[in-house]
């Protein structure tokens, strides 16, 4: 890895130390509106329960939780120092109950099959160690019939070549990808 790479991955691929904590804020601003028109693509309905993989500074988070007023909403992150600001700027619904936010990876979630309505994440996937690893497992944890959006903006490094095959072997159908300006987002379901 080079020095360059290690800066990036330690402010936003991986956070930690206070390269992580600036990248918390940078992606707070950056991924905002990625973000909530992910959510809105997702449909989320108030019941539903919602998970976030890699919710970064809690943005995501925070606008699913408005989206699933009456449902629940939970994440996985692998950095401290994201889950850290996700859950302060969450504060009052973790507290109630109604978001469970925790530290982990997408390969390995910590939750049983058919958990979830639906399933997010925004610039995450570009730096798991195995998209099609860590799709599968996120498969695994949605209901029957669930739905999948990954955004994406223009700052990703994410190319659109090969995605749609990734969610195949994965085991998803009716994918499709939908462009916004520079950002793009890939819907999927869970057969």
């Amino acid at each position: 890895m080079t020095v360059l790479q290690n800066i990036l991955s330690h402010t936003f691929g991986r956070p930690t130390g206070l390269l992580g904590k600036s990248g918390g804020l940078i992606m707070a601003r950056s991924n905002r509106n990625c973000a909530a028109w992910v959510v809105e693509l997702l449909d989320v309905a108030p019941r539903d329960k919602v998970l976030e993989v890699g919710f970064g500074p809690g943005v995501g988070i925070e606008l699913l939780t408005q989206a699933a007023s009456g449902g629940y909403v939970f994440g996985v992150d692998p950095s401290r120092e994201m889950l850290g600001q996700a859950r302060a700027r969450n504060a009052k619904a973790v507290l109630s109950g109604h978001v469970d936010l925790r530290l982990g990876a997408v390969e390995s979630l910590p939750f049983k099959a058919g958990s979830f309505d639906k399933a997010m994440t925004i610039n995450s996937l570009q730096i798991w160690p195995d998209a099609v690893t860590g799709l599968r497992e996120i498969y695994r944890v949605m209901k029957p019939g669930g739905r999948i959006a990954i955004g994406f903006t223009r700052h990703s490094g994410q190319q659109k070549n090969g995605l749609i095959g990734k969610f195949v072997a994965a085991g998803f159908a009716n994918m499709r990808i939908i462009e916004k300006g520079s950002d793009f987002c890939v819907l999927a379901e869970k057969r």
